[in-house]
């Protein structure tokens, strides 16, 4: 054997200090190498300083959430009336009166989880919801307007040539129709234009992106007088209550035929249940003074929906969520525009009796609930157990208050509705 091989044998006897110790004494130059670190490693130690983060100060959320997701951020759209938004504040609740257009469509996501986006997508706005926030944030009104409410359509800014000129008016159309001729900007001018008010911000949410919101505030607690098993949206529950989100959540929202008398108007009497159990989960959790939830909210929203340009800041957001926070359940009313048979069985069209929602919102005015509208309706809920009470808000400094607040508005009695304070069960449909 050579020398060295016998050199080699030599080394492989020796254990790992040895040999580290032969080579330093052979004036042999060690380069150091840093420890790798798994990729799964860097994250959890990431997300571990941001919770810390967040912990510490509210103000955190912003910050952090202006980085996280402004490669994520959807383009968005600037309103009409976007002007009347300068001027809200950073991480505080913001000062005086809003209204915020929710829209939600009907677009189906390109992985095929919600049915051939080819085939089955219409782009169809078939929810459409104006949350109106009081002056004082004393009050707070969500008024739904049925898709297939007939209405007037003004002349619009195309979306996708906006040089070439306005898109021509039209009259007679489904308000769900509107979305696809010319998007969020004109079923904001649609809803102006029917209600008499400006709505400066507005938001376009798809099926992933309901899913993903109900999440994030931890889950949604509904009752159901009957099981439902629908196929068409997926909604298998028992009777019952049941605290959903994700999925579960989208379901209950999206089911039609399968509850009250099978009708859109039956869906929006479910999804005004399930909002004012919204308003009593985000009140009683502390969700509005929780950074860490508020951030998780900030994220579901600026991912999952299509916002207008002047709501693309999460501290925006926040601010407007936290103008919500002390405003009394029972002052906050979920409302159905209320309509009639046009005559053909399948559209409706508003009746006398919207000029009373319509006067409120134009005049910033409360609204009192006939309490027996909805026992007298064809669709939806039924009254349900007394909702658990919520924690007493603070007191308000009197100097704050305007020097006279508005008389109440008392909607007629075909003005169907409930408030945040009020649980209502959702009854299965028996045709």
């Amino acid at each position: 054997m050579s020398e060295t091989g016998e050199q080699q044998a030599a080394a492989e006897q020796q254990t790992p200090a040895e040999q580290k110790a032969a080579a330093e004494q052979a004036g042999v130059a060690r380069h150091g190498r840093l420890p790798r670190r798994s990729a799964a490693s860097t994250y959890l130690k990431l997300t571990a300083s941001v919770v810390a983060v967040l912990a510490v100060s509210a103000a955190s959320v912003a910050a952090y959430a202006a980085v996280d997701l402004i490669g994520s951020v959807k383009p968005g759209v600037s309103l009409a009336n976007a002007g009347m938004l300068e001027g809200v504040p950073d991480i505080g609740a913001m000062d005086g009166g809003l209204n915020f257009l929710l829209v939600g469509s009907d677009k189906r996501p390109l992985d095929g989880s919600f049915g051939d986006p080819e085939e089955d997508d219409g782009i169809l706005n078939d929810v459409n919801m104006l949350l109106h926030i009081s002056q004082d944030h004393s009050h707070v009104e969500v008024v739904s307007f049925p898709r297939d409410m007939i209405v007037p359509v003004p002349e619009c800014p195309d979306p996708v040539d906006p040089a070439s000129g306005p898109l021509s008016a039209m009259s007679g159309v489904p308000l769900n129709s509107v979305l696809v001729h010319g998007g969020l900007g004109c079923v904001s001018l649609t809803i102006e234009q029917l209600t008499g008010t400006k709505i400066p911000v507005g938001g376009v949410v798809e099926f992933k992106g309901v899913a993903a919101l109900s999440k994030a505030v931890g889950g949604v607690e509904v009752c159901l007088v009957d099981p439902i098993d629908d196929p068409d949206s997926g909604l298998h529950l028992a009777a019952g209550t049941h605290s959903i989100s994700g999925y579960d959540a989208l379901a209950f929202l999206r089911t039609r035929k399968a509850v009250g008398d099978g009708s859109d108007l039956a869906r929006i009497a479910s999804q005004q249940a399930f909002l004012a159990s919204l308003a009593r989960t985000v009140q009683s959790d502390g969700t509005l003074s929780d950074p860490v939830k508020l951030y998780s909210i900030a994220k579901a929203v600026l991912s999952n929906m299509e916002l207008s340009k002047e709501l693309q800041n999460p501290a925006t957001l926040i601010s407007i969520a936290k103008a919500l926070q002390d405003t009394d359940l029972s002052k906050i009313a979920f409302i159905q525009y209320p309509t009639a048979e046009a005559g053909d069985g399948q559209h409706v069209v508003p009746t006398d009796s919207a000029e009373a929602i319509n006067l409120a919102l134009q005049e910033d005015r409360p609204v009192v609930l006939d309490p027996t509208a909805n026992e007298n309706s064809e669709f939806g809920t039924t009254a349900g157990p007394t909702a658990p009470a919520a924690e007493p808000a603070p007191a308000a400094d009197p100097s704050d208050a305007p020097a006279t607040s508005p008389p109440a508005e008392t909607l007629p009695g075909d003005v169907t509705g409930i408030t945040g304070d009020e649980v209502r069960c959702t009854t299965a449909n028996e045709g």
